[in-house]
């Protein structure tokens, strides 16, 4: 236990210099805990003769030049839990909206079974065979469903109604052009 009868003493001072090199008591508590990490790593590297108040004053130091760096390159550093949210927020354009509700429509008119395929493949970004054993059906099924669900989409999205009202639509004749290219992503 000669490691923390020599690092205990020092656990202060350290404070004293990080907190003043950093003027953030937070920091300097974080940096203070990262150089005894790293100090109780190195304890037995280090060389034996070597004045363990020097060593350990060398690790804070290195870790406040880096830490002080990356201040400099990244900007002042302020939790998320301190900014507005309105500062975090970009609103929709119109057009945006828009889409965004004539894609919600469309959605909401797909048969649950294609519906449930396209969320959890285009949105929640599953694989097929997540969404299969999600669903507990075959991923051929998956796939097939996604399909059409996709079509059936694309066709709403171009402003064709009867893709909508139809019952099995037909594969394999998707649609390239309109508002729909979000949906064309593919695993």
């Amino acid at each position: 236990m000669a490691l923390i009868a020599e690092l205990e003493p020092l656990i202060p001072a350290l404070r004293r210099y990080a907190s003043a090199m950093l003027r953030d008591r937070h920091l300097a508590d974080d940096l203070v805990q990262d150089c005894l990490e790293r100090a109780i790593a190195q304890w037995a590297s280090r060389r034996q003769k070597e004045n363990t108040r020097q060593w350990v004053f060398a690790i804070a130091h290195n870790l406040i030049v880096n830490r002080l760096r990356q201040q400099s390159r990244r900007g002042e550093h302020v939790d998320i839990a301190d900014v507005a949210e309105s500062a975090l927020m970009v609103p929709a354009s119109q057009e945006h909206r828009v889409q965004v509700g004539e894609l919600m429509v469309a959605l909401d008119a797909l048969p649950p079974d294609q519906r449930s395929v396209v969320l959890l493949v285009s949105v929640e970004d599953l694989s097929y065979a997540e969404a299969a054993r999600a669903l507990d059906i075959p991923i051929g099924t998956v796939m097939s469903r996604l399909a059409r669900g996709r079509e059936r989409l694309q066709r709403a999205l171009d402003g064709e109604a009867t893709a909508m009202t139809g019952t099995a639509s037909t594969a394999g004749t998707t649609s390239t052009a309109g508002a729909g290219s979000h949906l064309r992503r593919m695993k």
